[in-house]
């Protein structure tokens, strides 16, 4: 894995927030209740993990609004606070997050490569991009952490066989002869490795490390929100004896 910090403090994106509320409850995954300017609203929630650790009444969040008659509902959520931080939490602008750091050389794990394509079918899956660089294919696929603890970035937050059956795909590509790797954007910037939940998602585990003693490479982003901007932070390493395998 990479653990240059390059680039460190470079802006990704920039997504101010619109309104700042109180979290009240969450009815179902893509659905909760936030107390706005005194008044319940119900707000879209674009991640499915279950973000217990964020998401819990009383908990001060932020929204973006959509003035969109075709939409549910016009507030989204994009982040929550956490330990006097705030936390991005919206899973829609990883494509974008992820897209726009492989393209800055100074900042991807891989620097400058020749070609990037996105949303490649492989198999039954779709991997979310196949580089060219050297003449060597190298597949990446992008999670994003929202789990923090004990300054430990751990993914999933959820069981994921989606996610599993992707690093199960990375493995045999692998095997194959090309290059894979996991690129973790870890929107907790303080923590001090990454390793996967083995808690929450054992089989997921079991797959990543499988596929770690085969040769995934995995690079974890720290990014920060403050609000308005999403800023890179440099990269963690993996966790060290955690795995007993």
């Amino acid at each position: 894995m990479s653990c240059h910090n390059y680039g460190e403090g470079k802006i990704i994106l920039t997504m101010p927030y619109d309104s700042k509320g109180i979290f009240l409850k969450r009815p179902n995954r893509f659905l909760g209740k936030v107390l706005i300017n005194g008044k319940e609203e119900l707000v879209h929630i674009h991640d499915p993990g279950r973000l217990s650790e964020l998401l819990y009444e009383g908990n001060e969040v932020l929204l973006k609004e959509y003035n969109n008659k075709k939409r549910k509902t016009k507030w989204e959520l994009i982040g929550a606070k956490y330990k006097g931080n705030w936390i991005f939490t919206n899973s829609k602008f990883h494509r974008v997050i992820s897209e726009r750091i492989l393209k800055d050389a100074e900042i991807s794990p891989f620097g400058k490569v020749d070609e990037i394509r996105a949303e490649v079918r492989v198999g039954k899956s779709r991997i979310d991009y196949l580089l060219t660089k050297n003449g060597k294919r190298i597949w990446v696929e992008v999670k994003g952490c929202t789990l923090e603890e004990n300054d430990i970035a751990l993914f999933p937050d959820a069981p994921t066989e989606r996610g599993r059956k992707h690093v199960e795909e990375l493995k045999k590509l692998i095997e194959k002869g090309d290059n894979s790797a996991l690129l973790i954007l870890v929107f907790h910037p303080y923590v001090k490795c990454f390793t996967p939940n083995e808690k929450r998602d054992e089989k997921f585990a079991e797959s990543y490390w499988n596929a770690i003693n085969k040769g995934l490479k995995v690079h974890p982003a720290l990014l920060q929100y403050d609000g308005k901007n999403i800023i890179f932070k440099g990269y963690t390493s993996l966790c060290k004896n955690i795995h007993k395998g």
